[in-house]
């Protein structure tokens, strides 16, 4: 087993970070890592930032990641890339979904949101893969599972056997709803 690794999932309350933790949560135990999950929730309920923190090895101690930790960040949405970027390390790996959620203080007109964030994000130094997730789970069958594309687009960057994720997506989803997320998690994969 190897060091201990460290992946972020940021986004909106609402956009599926729950799911995607448990999906990769399920991934990393059935690899026989140890792991531990930790969500921390802004006003999740009303559109707010939701950060889960996921490390993985042969023991971990402590969930929390700290600035310049992360090897990958997985952000459901823009501005919350931006915001988190910092947690990545050099050279982590940075998945972003292309998709805009106004931030209340869009909405109320006291600020606009910013230009250009994922081209500021491509001129760091980390690996950007700007995707976009809605358009592909909307494809798939549903808007709802742009968080399983993202995941589909993580399990390129770890390497573990792609059945270890479909027995994932089968514990994890409900069953009314498997095929539309493995068709999102392909799209995703095959981006």
């Amino acid at each position: 087993m190897s060091d201990t690794k460290s992946v972020m999932i940021v986004g909106v309350g609402g956009q599926g970070s729950l799911l995607a933790s448990r999906l990769l949560g399920n991934v990393l135990l059935a690899q026989g890592f140890d792991v531990k999950v930790s969500e921390v929730h802004g006003m999740s309920q009303r559109g707010g930032s939701v950060v889960t923190y996921v490390k993985y090895g042969e023991k971990v101690y402590s969930p929390v990641i700290e600035k310049g930790e992360a090897d990958v960040i997985i952000s459901f949405e823009q501005l919350e890339a931006a915001r988190w970027v910092s947690y990545l390390k050099k050279g982590g790996h940075l998945i972003v979904s292309t998709q805009k959620l106004d931030p209340m203080p869009v909405i109320i007109g006291a600020a606009k949101y910013p230009e250009n964030i994922v081209e500021k994000l491509k001129d760091l130094e980390v690996d950007v893969i700007a995707v976009d997730a809605l358009s592909l789970a909307e494809e798939a069958g549903s808007s709802k599972a742009s968080n399983v594309v993202l995941m589909g687009v993580l399990s390129t960057k770890m390497s573990f056997d792609d059945g270890l994720w479909q027995d994932a997506l089968k514990q994890c989803v409900p069953a009314k709803f498997l095929e539309l997320n493995k068709k999102a998690f392909e799209l995703g994969k095959n981006v």
